[in-house]
C-alpha cells in the first residue's frame, strides 16, 4: 500500500502568553502563508483524499485558508492537538486505501519527530512549511519534499 502524506504546519501565529494556547489566531503573515500553501499545492497537482486538522485555532484557520484552493474539506482530529506520532498516522490512514493522498495541519515539535519517525531524516519545519512523505511497503517512508513559505510562495506564483 503506498499512501502520500502532506504535512502543512500552521501559519505565522499571535505570540504565546497573547491569549491562550488552543485560541491563538493565524497574523495576517500567517493567513498569507496559509492561502499560499493551498495554492502551491493546488499548482503542484496534488489532490487530496483528506485533510486533518488539529483543532486549535491557528491550525484549523490554516487548514481552512490552505484546503479552499484546493476545494477539500477540513476535518478536525484532536490527536493532533499534541503528542502526534506515527501511531496516530497509522489509525488515520486506517480509513484510505491504497494510493490516497492526506494533508495533516498541525504542530511542532510533534511535526518534526513525525518526519524523524517515518523517514529518519531531521527536518526543520518551518511555520507555514509543507513537507511530502511516501509512505509504502517499506518500514521506512520516503521525504520527498521540504518547502519553506518562501518556496511555496514562489512555486504559487509560477516562478
Amino acid at each position: 500500500m503506498t499512501t502520500t502524506l502532506w504535512l502543512l504546519r500552521h501559519g505565522d501565529a499571535v505570540p504565546h502568553g497573547a491569549r491562550p494556547d488552543p485560541e491563538r489566531e493565524l497574523t495576517p503573515k500567517g493567513e498569507r502563508q496559509s492561502r499560499v500553501a493551498g495554492q502551491a499545492m493546488a499548482r503542484l497537482g496534488i489532490e487530496l483524499d483528506a485533510c486533518y486538522t488539529s483543532p486549535k485555532l491557528r491550525a484549523r484557520d490554516t487548514a481552512r485558508l490552505a484546503c479552499a484552493a484546493l476545494g477539500q474539506d477540513v476535518v478536525e482530529e484532536r490527536a493532533l492537538e499534541a503528542g502526534f506520532d506515527r501511531r496516530d498516522v497509522e489509525e488515520l490512514l486506517q480509513a484510505h486505501g491504497d494510493g490516497a493522498c492526506v494533508l495533516l495541519v498541525g504542530h511542532n515539535p510533534d511535526f518534526e519527530q513525525l518526519v524523524l519517525d517515518l523517514t529518519g531524516g531531521r527536518v526543520d519545519f518551518k511555520k507555514g512549511g509543507l513537507a511530502g512523505v511516501r509512505l509504502g511497503g517499506s518500514e521506512r517512508g520516503e521525504l520527498i519534499a521540504l518547502l519553506r513559505p518562501v518556496e511555496l510562495e514562489a512555486i504559487a506564483a509560477g516562478s
